[in-house]
């Protein structure tokens, strides 16, 4: 833009996004009401943050034991904790709790997800898991548990169980940061 550096323009750009985090999670419709940004800067963002999703994701898959929350919060921060709507992840482990994948498996509405067990049994036998963490986000940055929450939390683990799945947690994702089920009990 006439009259304004890049340093400028990147500084108004996290102060109106809230930081980097909430810059790296805008969507292409966010950033088209910036003045200064055209169509190439925009795919170059957008381009930038898939880069640095993946490069997250696969610095967790096959190499990480996972022992708990933090070993994968800065990948799921970034990939969860700004979304508008719902999102339930699942990430599959294998007996020495390395991990196999990373899934998003289920996306809802800004405030809830149809959540179906089986899909998840079925994808945790075709990667031939033994654990399994589930997370999802709240996009209204409210970290409590809701009452469906712990509800599908004792279904997952019941289903985990029947089959010789083991649940490790459960996680709730916000823009200000995490809960972990297995903490709170």
């Amino acid at each position: 833009m006439k009259g304004k550096d890049a340093v400028t323009l990147g500084r108004e750009l996290l102060k109106h996004f809230g930081g980097l985090r909430g810059l790296l999670s805008a969507s292409k419709k966010d950033l088209e009401i910036i003045k200064g940004l055209g169509t190439a800067k925009i795919a170059q963002l957008l381009a930038a943050t898939e880069i640095a999703k993946r490069q997250l994701k696969e610095d967790i898959i096959g190499k990480t034991l996972i022992n708990g929350p933090e070993d994968v919060i800065e990948y799921l921060s970034l990939s969860m904790s700004n979304l508008k709507k719902e999102v339930f992840k699942i990430i599959y482990l294998n007996s020495a709790n390395v991990v196999l994948a990373a899934e998003d498996l289920f996306e809802g509405t800004v405030d809830q997800t149809a959540v179906f067990p089986r899909d998840i049994i079925k994808r945790a036998f075709e990667l031939n898991a033994s654990g399994l963490i589930f997370i999802h986000n709240h996009p209204s940055g409210d970290l409590k548990p809701s009452r469906s929450d712990l509800s599908l939390k004792e279904k997952l683990n019941n289903a985990c169980r029947t089959v010789d799945l083991t649940p490790l947690d459960h996680l709730i994702i916000g823009p200000a940061g995490y809960i972990s089920f297995k903490d709170e009990t």
